[in-house]
């Protein structure tokens, strides 16, 4: 049962979030392509990650949503079957096929914006340009003109930053990934002909349309937190005008869509701000999700919605130095019920194929073994889609004991 509401106590705003982003639905017995695409169009974006300390992060959510799948499914989809490609929607992520007609004002700003660098970057941009078309697909690294990296970490060399600027710019695109690592080519080999085609969005219309698509992700948040979800109002994506940014629109964009039926405005139980749902969203009168998720889960993207919404405070700890760290370096919050519970620092540790439990936090309040029992269930499953045989409990966290007696 649901019930259509103008506004919300807390306890309603957590349940329409959670229905919203995918969670607390029955699991099928075998997950595949079909949950990989519901999730994909759910969230309209699925985040790309490198850190593979676990899984890598893209491949999480559907876990997090539907169980155990092939995730070989989701590499499938969007290089093989091009359901899916690879996009700056909220980061770097996966989008419906759908949504390129929606993002190509942001490919557009982008040109505009390095049409102002200089002529000879201009030439070595298109001389990258030309090398992809002739050669591709194709990595960073196989360019001839690539250049060396400048450092380990985001020192990449020239060809690399170039190449990476007509992807933005959409003149290349992510045909496929071999071990990680893009490979590029030009759209008309990688997108359907019927995509590229496609009537063009203007920019006010293609934001708004993102708006809605996050509004109906998120279940409910303010125009800040919804705007933020495709980083609608980035400072990169706005036209300049004489040299200058010109200031936000993006609040009227959200009188636009409520004066057209499209959102609703309502009023949350502790909000200050006013919020936006969808104008059909419907408030679950209950909901139990039992879920391990990824550190780069929507649920988790803007950390002041987040805490808003579940009262629940996260940081990546991976950019923490180790001494500063708090609950530990790869650490993943556990849903119970209608909010969270839980977080448990984990390590694949693929030698000796075991699911490795660095520490476990229950959240105050809650009762560990209860809370044990159903994230040791969650976690035996996970196990199992990574192909581990055993875990191993350090007894760092609250949680570590009543966990450790829940996984014998």
């Amino acid at each position: 049962m649901t019930k259509t509401v103008t506004d919300l106590s807390a306890a309603e705003a957590r349940r329409l979030a959670l229905s919203s982003l995918g969670f607390g639905g029955k699991r099928p017995a075998r997950a595949g392509a079909a949950h990989v695409r519901a999730t994909a169009n759910r969230l309209s974006a699925i985040q790309i990650d490198s850190v593979n300390v676990l899984a890598r992060a893209h491949y999480v959510p559907t876990f997090s949503r539907y169980g155990p799948y092939p995730t070989s499914v989701l590499d499938d989809l969007a290089h093989n079957r091009r359901e899916l490609f690879e996009y700056w929607g909220h980061a770097a992520c996966f989008l419906p096929m759908d949504m390129y007609p929606l993002m190509r004002w942001r490919m557009e700003n982008q040109c505009e914006m390095w049409s102002r660098v200089s002529a000879k970057q201009k030439q070595f941009m298109d001389a990258v340009y030309n090398e992809v078309a002739e050669r591709g697909p194709l990595g960073a690294g196989e360019l001839s003109m690539g250049g060396k990296s400048t450092g380990p970490w985001w020192g990449w060399s020239k060809g690399k930053i170039a190449i990476e600027l007509l992807f933005r710019q959409g003149r290349v695109a992510v045909a496929g990934r071999r071990n990680f690592e893009r490979l590029y080519d030009i759209p008309e080999r990688v997108f359907p002909e019927s995509i590229r085609r496609a009537d063009a969005v203007a920019p006010s219309e293609a934001k708004k349309a993102l708006i809605v698509r996050a509004a109906r992700a998120m279940g409910v948040g303010t125009a800040k937190d919804i705007a933020q979800y495709f980083h609608i109002d980035a400072w990169w994506d706005r036209r300049w005008i004489n040299g200058r940014r010109p200031p936000s629109n993006t609040n009227a964009l959200f009188d636009e869509l409520v004066e057209e039926g499209r959102l609703q405005r309502v009023q949350v139980e502790g909000w200050k701000p006013p919020a936006y749902m969808a104008a059909d969203a419907r408030v679950p009168r209950s909901i139990d999700v039992r879920a391990i998720v990824s550190p780069f889960d929507p649920v988790l993207w803007e950390r002041k919605w987040t805490k808003a919404t579940f009262d629940f405070d996260y940081q990546i700890e991976i950019y923490v130095p180790g001494p500063k760290r708090i609950y530990g370096y790869y650490v993943l919050p556990f849903l119970f019920g209608d909010r969270f519970a839980a977080r448990v620092d984990l390590k694949a540790d693929r030698k000796t194929s075991t699911l490795m439990v660095h520490a476990a936090y229950v959240e105050r309040g809650l009762d560990a073994r209860v809370v044990a029992d159903a994230l040791a269930g969650e976690l035996r499953s996970m196990a199992g889609w990574l192909s581990l045989d055993r875990f191993a409990v350090q007894s760092k966290g609250n949680l570590a004991a009543p966990l450790k007696r829940a996984l014998r």
